[in-house]
């Protein structure tokens, strides 16, 4: 199968059937839609039954239609826009039970993670921060949120780490100046992959740092970068980015380190209750509060 399923489809198309054609048009004018429609409702919208359907991916040549959808997922993950997000979040959740159907999307995704993560990657990028000069850290827009996470925590159990602003290119590059072979560099970006990311990671790897990527395939462009390829699920579940398996993920990194640098950890946790105590930082329970 073509890596451009789209376009594979437009090249098969003299060789379809009528309700074949019917179906190859909508997919490649609302591939957006059809990648989350199941074959039934493809099947309504096209005029054509849910069996044809499941025949065209076969004549695709996938092993079902399933995977039919998931590669349609994989070709529409970087091209859709916030707008269109949103468009396909408002068909898919109509009048069901909201939360449930998130917090269940979102369960998914993290069992789907679990799953497919590689131990031995997993176990090599914690030994990799923990043996690092300096850690650095980097992801752009809803990623930013993940990187000041992982280096909030971080920070507590490692000797040196920088949480890598996400400002314009030249800012971003000037951050790294410093970076070298005994650095880590850790990259966390998901769909839509924003361009700076990829930018810095690729810097930092001409600088001879280590790469752990935390993406979401195989197939991002962070993976070709990687000494170590974290993938956590992150499909479309509404205009906003699901970060739930990709924080559990990061949850997990940030307790390895912990446990392995557990004396460092342990001093650092000390001092800072000491500190907070001396300055009063979270509220006492009064006696007279219920």
């Amino acid at each position: 199968m073509s890596v451009n399923l789209i376009a594979e489809i437009e090249k098969r198309i003299p060789e379809f059937s009528k309700s074949q054609k019917y179906i190859a048009k909508y997919i490649i004018e609302h591939y957006e839609k059809a990648a989350f429609m199941t074959a039934a409702k493809l099947g309504s919208a096209v005029g054509v039954s849910e069996s044809t359907v499941v025949r065209f991916a076969d004549e695709m040549g996938f092993e079902g239609y399933p995977e039919m959808q998931q590669a349609l997922r994989s070709y529409g993950r970087n091209r859709l826009t916030t707008l269109q997000r949103f468009n396909i979040s408002m068909d898919r959740l109509e009048d069901g039970n909201l939360l449930k159907y998130m917090m269940t999307q979102d369960i998914e995704r993290i069992r789907y993670t679990l799953e497919n993560t590689s131990e031995a990657g997993f176990n090599a990028a914690v030994d990799r921060i923990i043996s690092a000069r300096r850690v650095y850290i980097f992801g752009a827009m809803s990623s930013d949120i993940l990187a000041r996470f992982l280096s909030t925590y971080l920070n507590l159990s490692c000797e040196s780490v920088v949480h890598v602003q996400p400002i314009n290119s030249s800012g971003i590059l000037q951050q790294l100046i410093n970076l070298g072979s005994e650095d880590v560099f850790i990259s966390i970006s998901f769909p839509r992959y924003f361009k700076n990311t990829l930018t810095a990671t690729a810097y930092a790897k001409k600088c001879g740092a280590n790469i752990i990527a935390i993406t979401d395939s195989e197939a991002s462009p962070l993976a070709e970068f990687a000494d170590q390829l974290l993938l956590a699920r992150s499909d479309i579940i509404s205009y906003a980015d699901s970060l739930a398996a990709p924080l559990s993920l990061i949850n997990a990194l940030i307790a390895g380190v912990g446990m392995k640098n557990s004396e460092r950890l342990e001093k650092t946790l000390a001092r800072l209750e000491d500190l907070w105590e001396e300055n009063e930082a979270y509220k006492k329970d009064d006696d007279g509060d219920k």
